[in-house]
C-alpha cells in the first residue's frame, strides 16, 4: 500500500471508507446494518471513539470518526476484525439469506488472494483515510457523507435516509447518538 491514505496522526480526526470486498451488497440487509450501527454505539461507548458521522450504503460504509486514546489505527483494525467475522457467521447462518452461497464465494475468492488472510476476506484492507485538520475538510466530507444516499437515487433529502447521521444533523433523531464536531 502506497503513502496516501494512512492514518498518520493518530489522534486526529479521520474520514474512513470501509468496503465489502468485491462491493458485495450486504447491507441491503436491515440486520446487517443494525449489527454496525449496534457496534459503532458500543465502540462511542466502551471503545474510546468519537462518532461525529456516518452512512450505511449497500457495499460500504462512512465514517467520520477519532479515537479518544490516540489509537485510531487499532480501533480500524479492531473493528473491522470483529465485525468481518460476525458479520460472516451471521451471513451463512441466517436461514432467510437466500445469497449466502455466492456471498461466501466472493468472500473465499478475495481472500485466496490476500497474504493477510486465512481463507476468507469481508473487508478489502483500504481505508481510504483522510486526515480531518480543519473545519471546512470536515464540512465537505460530512456533505459527502450526507450526500451518498442522494447521489445514489435512494432518498431525495439526506435526513430521509435511515441509517445515515444527517438524520441528528438536521433536527431529526437518528438510530444511534452521535458526537457533534
Amino acid at each position: 500500500m502506497g503513502d496516501a491514505f494512512q492514518i498518520r496522526d493518530q489522534e486526529m480526526p479521520y474520514f474512513l471508507t470501509f468496503q465489502v470486498v468485491g462491493w458485495a451488497d450486504v447491507f441491503t440487509r436491515k440486520r446487517y446494518r443494525d449489527f454496525i450501527l449496534e457496534n459503532l454505539a458500543y465502540c462511542r461507548k466502551s471503545k474510546g471513539l468519537f462518532l461525529f458521522g456516518y452512512v450505511i450504503m449497500s457495499n460500504h460504509i462512512h465514517l467520520l470518526v477519532q479515537q479518544k486514546d490516540g489509537r485510531l489505527s487499532d480501533w480500524v483494525r479492531d473493528f473491522k476484525k470483529f465485525t468481518s467475522k460476525k458479520l460472516i457467521k451471521m451471513i451463512s447462518e441466517n436461514p432467510d439469506e437466500r445469497r449466502k452461497e455466492w456471498l461466501q464465494m466472493i468472500f473465499e475468492y478475495h481472500g485466496k488472494f490476500n497474504k493477510r488472510n486465512n481463507d476468507i476476506q469481508f473487508w478489502t484492507h483500504e481505508n481510504h483515510a483522510v486526515e480531518m485538520y480543519n473545519v471546512g475538510m470536515i464540512e465537505s466530507r460530512m456533505n459527502y457523507i450526507h450526500e451518498n444516499p442522494v447521489r445514489a437515487a435512494i432518498v431525495e433529502k439526506p435526513e430521509d435516509y435511515l441509517y445515515s447521521s444527517a438524520r441528528d444533523y438536521s433536527g431529526l433523531k437518528g438510530l444511534i447518538d452521535l458526537d457533534y464536531w
